[in-house]
């Protein structure tokens, strides 16, 4: 979901509800404490260099058991960050508290958030030996040895 949509979809709302992954609901009393522009510049494992740019926004929750933060409050919030960072779209990238920082993509379903969990890839498969999108174990493959030219 982008900073657009996820705005657009604030404006229906009457209260922020957002589910992790495993079905469990994050606390009503959360806090965003940052909304941020991140941009990453990179080369991948084959040596094509990237760039990605997300919108981050963490989530996070104490013992202020009485806060709710309302959608009209946040889209203030998004507004305001919006018009510092010079945002002017991205894809929102979820971080909220598991066992350490964890981050996820985030789609919206019966008017309630859903933070979904991303995944890392090889971005160069051809250039590692390995055939489309297969998943499997790292310890059945030998891409990432030093004979490979991978990694």
């Amino acid at each position: 979901m982008n900073i657009t949509e996820f705005k657009t979809a604030l404006g229906y709302l009457d209260q922020l509800k957002f589910v992790l992954p495993n079905g469990s609901k994050v606390p009503s009393h959360f806090h965003v404490t940052e909304i941020g522009k991140v941009d990453k510049h990179y080369v991948d494992c084959g040596g094509t260099e990237r760039k990605e740019q997300v919108v981050s926004m963490q989530l996070w929750t104490s013992v202020d058991y009485h806060h709710r933060l309302k959608p009209s409050k946040l889209q203030g919030i998004i507004e305001m960050a919006m018009d510092k960072l010079d945002i002017h779209e991205g894809e929102i990238e979820v971080e909220y508290q598991g066992n350490t920082i964890e981050k996820f993509a985030l789609a919206m379903q019966d008017g309630v958030f859903h933070l979904k969990a991303k995944q890392t890839d090889c971005l160069a498969l051809e250039a590692c030996g390995l055939p489309g999108k297969v998943k499997t174990k790292l310890s059945d493959l030998n891409c990432c040895s030093l004979e490979s030219g991978c990694c």
